[in-house]
């Protein structure tokens, strides 16, 4: 029978690929990381802590969201916060499942030059699932998958699926994890970046768990690109970028894992979304710089607790518009209340009205005027 699949070719896992349709891509990549390792490098403590908390916060949020899973966005800060030894003043206590969540992802970047062994990934897929459960569908926790049925990836309505990949039996998968875990912790001639995007598609063709797939092998990229820049910090968001780009991002796994080991094409995807997450992560910089800048400004400003958190909300990319019903709600306060806050922050010069045009007034940063 002629080999489909990626893991079905004789070459398995030996990956190959064009280097010089790939080299000018990597050396700009590789140029990016050494700016942004410069930036964050002249900036203070707080400002780098700062950005990491923005950064980390995104990559949580955003990893769960392709896969479906909405996360609280000001609980996820406030844990990520908690564990980078960051004040969580104005911020919900995390609750346990995002707490775990966020450990994961602590725990990858953090300690990015600890083994990648079986229990470590086992106890990444626990924090995920601490029901046992997948909605409501009880799965295979802390273990690799089993039972005869194949592991496909799938889309479409029930009666009209169509299977975008199957992944090797589950007998296979201690095997193949195996193999792949002793090239993450011993293999030391592959470019680091390279080997962070070969690690993201090798450990989705094994597919190794029963759910959470996709986050873990988001996982073992933040942890091998921390390992590549050299710092226990995350700068830079991968799976913000990945988000953004979703129906590409499986349009390239699915092209790259239905055919042979020649792999070309992801590694040109991968480089092209973490080239474009670095210069997005400029920009993130820069709005932590002004932020910090502002609220030193702002420092002898008088200001109650629910204009500092507003104004922190508008800093840190506030969804929609701002208006003084949300306001009420965010400060879980009435709009009289909410309107008295927003006006003293015009006459202080912090806050501007926006555009008109719209039904109910909005506001903005005057920065951002």
């Amino acid at each position: 029978m002629r080999p489909y699949y990626i893991w079905q070719y004789p070459d398995w896992p030996r990956f190959r690929w064009d280097t010089d349709r790939i080299i000018n891509l990597l050396s700009e990549v590789r140029l990016l990381e050494g700016r942004i390792a410069g930036m964050m490098g002249g900036l203070g403590f707080e400002i780098q802590a700062k950005t990491s908390l923005d950064v980390m916060t995104e990559d949580v949020i955003r990893s769960n969201e392709i896969e479906g899973v909405l996360l609280n966005p000001d609980r996820v800060r406030s844990s990520v916060a908690r564990h980078l030894g960051l004040a969580t003043e104005g911020l919900p206590e995390p609750d346990h499942y995002t707490d775990g969540v966020v450990q994961v992802m602590i725990d990858a970047v953090r300690n990015y030059s600890t083994e990648l062994t079986q229990e470590r990934l086992f106890n990444w897929h626990a924090a995920l699932f601490p029901l046992g459960r997948s909605g409501i569908v009880p799965i295979t926790v802390a273990a690799w998958r089993r039972g005869e049925e194949p592991m496909q990836v799938i889309s479409g309505a029930m009666g009209k699926e169509k299977v975008h990949y199957e992944a090797p039996a589950s007998a296979d998968v201690p095997r193949e994890m195996a193999l792949f875990l002793d090239w993450i912790n011993n293999e030391k001639e592959t470019d680091p970046v390279l080997k962070a995007a070969i690690a993201h598609l090798w450990f989705v063709a094994i597919h190794p768990f029963d759910d959470g797939n996709g986050r873990l092998t988001r996982t073992i990229t933040d942890m091998l690109l921390a390992r590549a820049d050299g710092m226990p910090h995350r700068y830079y968001s991968m799976s913000g970028e990945i988000q953004r780009n979703k129906n590409q991002y499986y349009e390239a796994l699915e092209k790259t894992t239905v055919g042979d080991v020649d792999i070309t094409l992801w590694l040109e995807w991968f480089l092209l979304t973490l080239r474009d997450a670095m210069k997005h992560s400029e920009t993130v910089v820069r709005r932590v710089v002004k932020k910090a800048m502002f609220w030193q400004e702002h420092r002898d400003v008088a200001m109650n607790e629910r204009q500092v958190k507003v104004v922190n909300r508008l800093w840190d990319g506030f969804d929609g518009k701002l208006t003084t019903a949300k306001w009420a709600k965010i400060c879980k306060t009435s709009q009289p209340t909410a309107l008295r806050d927003i006006n003293d922050l015009i006459e202080k010069g912090i806050l501007v009205k926006g555009e008109e045009g719209s039904k109910n007034t909005s506001y903005i940063l005057a920065e951002d005027e």
